[in-house]
């Protein structure tokens, strides 16, 4: 395995396992950010199980406020139903600052369209800021000879329903980025949805399925060290620990406008007072500036994206579309389990 493939395995390993225990002597911005502070224990729900980037997030975040705020700052993991249980619960919170939501685009913009019986609208969050954006990968098993997806593209082209593709499971960021790339090109193949994106990848490995699509991890090892073909990745910008692997949109003229990714974010109930949306937006701005913070997210292969609320709702309301328009044609429904 090459040394700088090691070097960002260990570092990745560091961050899921570390990020409660970043240091509270971190440096913050001299200038005030803002006048509003808590006056009690802060929750962050986050709506995903321990280990993920969302939590990843959401850890690096209540540390940083932990510190700038001399405030108790705790991770509370509401994980089930997509995501869904745990947003559901900081809707109904307080509007007061005390309870923080950290998002994705699976409870926060999929949900939306894909769930029958959701208990939640967009109108009950308050969007805050986002903080990081990591692209999904498309890979192929070797054994397919294929290596780009200009190449994918002629092979469905002559080879219709031979293919099959792997993803995390139904109405995830990998199903839909996957889903809108056959829309887009008119091609066709089979999806097999798995529990997850372990069991999706040991079936890419194993070659039972011919095409992986991913978040950047797991599959990016895999492309890094051969026992997959990386085609590309699925945002705007390449990636800056795959660099030589294209985007989707520099590979076919249809595909100029493609642009997922996975997004982690921040929310608050609605209802908050304008002091507080503006303290917490800017604690997130002063997190993500801070220098130890952005060698943690480039481990992960992400960019910082943060943005004002007035930005960040704009960019919900957009993906919320984007994502509604895959999932119609797909024809897609589920209830929250």
């Amino acid at each position: 395995m090459p040394k700088k493939f090691q070097n960002t395995l260990l570092s990745r390993r560091r961050l899921l396992t570390g990020a409660a225990g970043l240091s509270a002597a971190a440096i913050l911005p001299r200038s005030s950010l803002a006048d509003w502070k808590p006056t009690e224990n802060v929750r962050l729900i986050v709506p995903a199980a321990a280990g993920g980037s969302t939590d990843v997030m959401g850890r690096l975040l209540a540390a940083h406020l932990q510190t700038a705020w001399g405030q108790s700052a705790v991770v509370e993991n509401r994980s089930g139903g997509g995501g869904t249980i745990g947003t559901a619960e900081a809707v109904r919170a307080k509007p007061d600052g005390h309870t923080i939501l950290v998002g994705n685009p699976g409870p926060n913009a999929i949900a939306y369209s894909i769930f029958k019986n959701l208990t939640y609208k967009p109108d009950q969050l308050q969007p805050v800021s986002n903080m990081i954006r990591i692209p999904n990968i498309v890979s192929a098993h070797p054994k397919t000879g294929i290596k780009s997806i200009p190449e994918l593209i002629a092979y469905l082209k002559s080879n219709p329903d031979k293919l099959s593709y792997a993803s995390s499971g139904v109405g995830q960021s990998p199903h839909l980025t996957g889903a809108w790339f056959l829309q887009l090109t008119g091609l066709k193949m089979t999806h097999i949805p798995f529990r997850g994106a372990g069991p999706a990848l040991q079936a890419a490995l194993a070659g039972d399925i011919q095409i992986l699509f991913d978040n950047l991890y797991p599959s990016l090892p895999q492309v890094q060290n051969g026992t997959l073909n990386g085609l590309c990745v699925t945002t705007t910008e390449r990636s800056d620990l795959a660099p030589n692997l294209p985007t989707m949109r520099e590979s076919a003229p249809e595909l100029a406008n493609f642009d997922i990714s996975s997004w982690f974010c921040v929310f608050l109930p609605k209802g908050v007072s304008p002091e507080v949306l503006n303290a917490l937006n800017l604690q997130v701005k002063a997190m993500l500036e801070r220098d130890d913070i952005k060698k943690q997210i480039a481990a992960m292969g992400a960019r910082a994206d943060y943005g004002t609320p007035q930005q960040f709702a704009a960019f919900v309301d957009a993906e919320t579309k984007k994502f509604a328009g895959i999932i119609q044609k797909e024809g897609l429904q589920m209830d929250v389990q």
